[in-house]
């Protein structure tokens, strides 16, 4: 079967940067460094029909602007359709949105971040369990990658391996089996991208004791996550081997 990555949208981009042209599949193309012939796009938000799983070599689910706890019935429609994937051994990874869908779908608890908004660059430190997984090998022990969200996996999923955490999120990664990844953090942004999410939201921000100007000069790029998408693509691809 040829290549042909799943990228499930629950959302799009911020405003500013869609009338730029961009959202989560072209970053997530890009960083993949696949062929738009690659990648199929369902935007399950909107009510488009996912497709049979015979049909694609692994899923990516993407953010969104929404919040896992409105459970809106394409949810339910996501998670079982992965819950179907995950059986069958196809690689999935769930980004932000995703992430939190995926510990959901698998009896994990989402919620509020009680500790507030993650925003901008973020330092992630990795579990022991992360030196022997496929997806986070050989990353260093503390790296940087790019975040944003409000909502956050309260609980794993009692099957799950905590594999990433830092002082705002102790469940920042984690794996289910040996093929399925949540990641809260986002290896699709490069730090232009936060720039453009710490603007667009600097009100918001501010009026939750944060200060936006300290966000963006603390903006650093983020090779080590940016890495993670061609390790995923090289995943589903043994997969196929």
């Amino acid at each position: 079967m040829s290549l042909t990555i799943l990228i499930i949208k629950t959302g799009s981009t911020i405003a500013s940067l869609k009338a730029q042209g961009q959202d989560f599949e072209d970053w997530f193309t890009d960083g993949m460094a696949l062929s738009k012939t690659q990648v199929a796009v369902c935007h399950v938000y909107q009510g488009e029909a996912l497709p049979a799983l015979t049909e694609i070599s692994g899923i990516i689910i993407t953010g969104s602007p929404a919040y896992v706890t409105d459970e809106e019935e394409w949810n339910y429609t996501v998670a079982n359709y992965c819950l179907a994937a995950h059986k069958q051994r196809i690689p999935i990874l769930g980004i932000c949105y995703g992430h939190q869908l995926l510990a959901w779908a698998f009896g994990g608890r989402v919620g509020f971040n009680p500790k507030g908004r993650e925003i901008g660059s973020v330092a992630i430190r990795l579990s022991a369990a992360a030196s022997s997984d496929s997806l986070l090998q050989g990353l260093s022990d503390r790296f940087t990658a790019q975040a944003s969200h409000l909502q956050s996996v309260l609980e794993l999923p009692e099957a799950a391996v905590l594999l990433g955490s830092n002082d705002c999120d102790p469940n920042h990664a984690f794996r289910l089996g040996e093929s399925t990844w949540g990641l809260q953090f986002h290896p699709e942004f490069d730090a232009e991208i936060s720039r453009a999410y710490i603007e667009e939201r600097s009100a918001e921000i501010a009026a939750e004791d944060l200060d936006p100007q300290v966000l963006l000069q603390s903006l650093v790029e983020s090779p080590e996550s940016a890495s993670l998408l061609p390790r995923f693509v090289e995943i589903v691809k043994a997969t196929q081997a």
